[in-house]
């Protein structure tokens, strides 16, 4: 019985390394205002090492299946985090983190401490490289611009605004009669960033455009 207990004490250490790891990899993305932080990435970087301990020791059954049903079971924990907003996918490198994590639990239950510390130190100095201000780094932003205009004589306004904002398509357009003229109002999707002065400017150099409006949370 004494000898059980000490055999299953042995095994904290690599519980307590995987904490300490998650700590360490949730706090980079606390730092960095991220959905998931010290507390997900520890509870999870944690629960893996607990569930690979437990594969080891049961005795009985493959560890290799109870290993595969963390990184799916984990997986579809991180796949809640992701949504679609404003044209672009977020929470998915907070997904991708957990699931790293996740690994890095494993790798202490499975008593590999120099992999999980080095696989550790090559996730937070990934992290820290692509967050430097360079543009290869950056994700593309996109902008939403409501206009409202009138077809001219020369009938080629569609292809000017396109050109003008950088887009191939309108979005949500919608027509409607006033007297003789036929309004045109639509949403563009662009990823040029427009100020107000340079929209007004655009008014004032295309007079068939009534109207511009920036609506990036819509």
């Amino acid at each position: 019985m004494i000898e059980e207990i000490l055999r299953q004490l042995g095994m904290l250490p690599e519980l307590l390394l995987s904490v300490l790891l998650g700590f360490i990899i949730g706090f980079e993305r606390k730092i960095r205002f991220k959905e998931a932080g010290i507390r997900t990435h520890t509870i999870v970087c944690f629960g893996a090492a607990l569930m690979t301990v437990i594969s080891r020791n049961i005795g009985t059954g493959d560890p290799g299946r109870v290993a595969a049903q963390i990184v799916s079971g984990v997986g579809f924990l991180g796949a809640g985090m992701i949504v679609f907003k404003q044209h672009e996918v977020k929470g998915l490198t907070t997904a991708a983190g957990i699931w790293a994590a996740a690994g890095v639990g494993m790798a202490c239950g499975a008593s590999l401490y120099v992999l999980a510390i080095g696989a550790t130190a090559i996730l937070i100095t990934a992290q820290c490289v692509f967050h430097i201000n360079c543009r290869v780094f950056r994700h593309k932003r996109y902008y939403s611009v409501k206009i409202e205009f009138t077809r001219t004589e020369t009938g080629t306004e569609n292809l000017k605004i396109k050109e003008i904002f950088g887009t191939d398509r309108f979005n949500h357009l919608v027509l409607k009669r006033e007297g003789e003229q036929v309004i045109y109002s639509a949403t563009l999707t662009t990823d040029n960033e427009f100020s107000s002065s340079e929209l007004n400017a655009i008014m004032e150099e295309n007079p068939f455009i009534f109207s511009l409006e920036r609506c990036d949370n819509n």
